[in-house]
């Protein structure tokens, strides 16, 4: 789940964690949308959620940044 993105339906799938070893910016690659649509978006770590994250239009968990799903090596 992305937070901020408006628009009911679309569903994103994740690609890759990018970090710039230059200057250290982070994002995170998606693609996806509303269905039938594989457009590529960028997004901060601290946007994406897991799946579940969100109850009744409100977060209930944390980011991907600050909680991840998976080690991070």
């Amino acid at each position: 789940m992305v937070d901020g993105v408006a628009g009911r339906g679309q569903h994103w799938v994740f690609v890759a964690h990018v970090v710039n070893q230059d200057n250290g910016e982070e994002w995170v690659e998606v693609r996806g949308g509303r269905k039938g649509e594989m457009k590529g978006r960028s997004f901060a770590p601290d946007r994406i959620f897991p799946a579940h994250a969100r109850r009744a239009a409100r977060q209930v968990a944390a980011s991907l940044a600050v909680a991840p799903q998976l080690p991070l090596r």
